[in-house]
């Protein structure tokens, strides 16, 4: 099981990464790394510095039943340095294991574009791209040039306002401030725009968290109330909305 909150299970056939925009600052991942390399896990020897894990890539083949599952949530699938072999290996087992929904998240959407059409996209894969601030909204454009037939936006941490954002062809929108004692803060007026833009184009909009130092008691509500919608998929059962 997955404590974040919008999936149910995650996979890493890579871990490591490394920083490319503002959102990176205070990696979660990056945190989780070195603190499991002091606890001598064998998969975090190398701490966050990018690494294969070819013996992962069969993983979800043994859950026989349907999971939902966040792909590569200690890494990024489409980082240079991952082989474009090793990212068809890693579709290949999605591909074939339709019992399963996979999200997909990325921040180098140049590459996710580049390699798309040598890429099996089956309906069971919904691709994102991380949109932290007006600055990599870029990334959206790329996302849309995939052929993923769900596309989703993580706009977490949210450091700015996503004013005008061209949500034709998006599925869902994720929205969260950052957690952690360095938090930087996030605005109930870019929340709610985006909320406003998701109704505009008929966009499952889902709030995750207002983060903080203390994310457990910001909590999630927004003007009272929880928004936690999926895309349509009658496969989805954790918190559906």
């Amino acid at each position: 099981m997955s404590k974040i909150e919008w999936t149910e299970s995650t996979w890493n056939p890579v871990t490591g990464c490394d920083k490319i925009s503002k959102g990176c600052k205070f990696c979660y991942a990056e945190v989780m790394a070195k603190r499991l390399k002091a606890m001598n896990n064998i998969k975090y020897k190398n701490g966050f510095k990018l690494t294969l894990h070819k013996d992962k890539i069969d993983q979800p083949r043994k859950w026989k039943k349907g999971k939902v599952i966040f792909v590569n949530s200690m890494s990024d699938l489409f980082h240079k340095d991952v082989p474009l072999e090793f990212i068809q290996q890693v579709f290949k087992t999605m591909n074939e294991t339709p019992q399963h929904i996979y999200q997909i998240l990325t921040k180098r959407s140049e590459r996710l574009a580049e390699i798309s059409d040598k890429l099996i996209w089956t309906d069971n894969i919904w691709m994102g791209v991380s949109v932290e601030d007006s600055l990599v909204m870029p990334r959206i454009n790329d996302l849309k040039k995939c052929g993923a037939k769900t596309k989703f936006i993580s706009a977490e941490p949210l450091l700015g306002p996503l004013f005008n954002m061209d949500l034709s062809e998006i599925d869902w929108v994720i929205v969260g401030g950052e957690s952690g004692f360095n938090a930087r803060p996030i605005k109930k007026e870019w929340v709610l725009d985006i909320k406003k833009q998701c109704k505009e184009y008929d966009v499952a909009f889902f709030f995750k968290q207002w983060g903080g130092k203390n994310k457990k008691k910001t909590g999630n509500l927004l003007n009272g109330k929880k928004y936690e919608a999926y895309p349509t998929d009658k496969r989805i059962t954790k918190k559906s909305a």
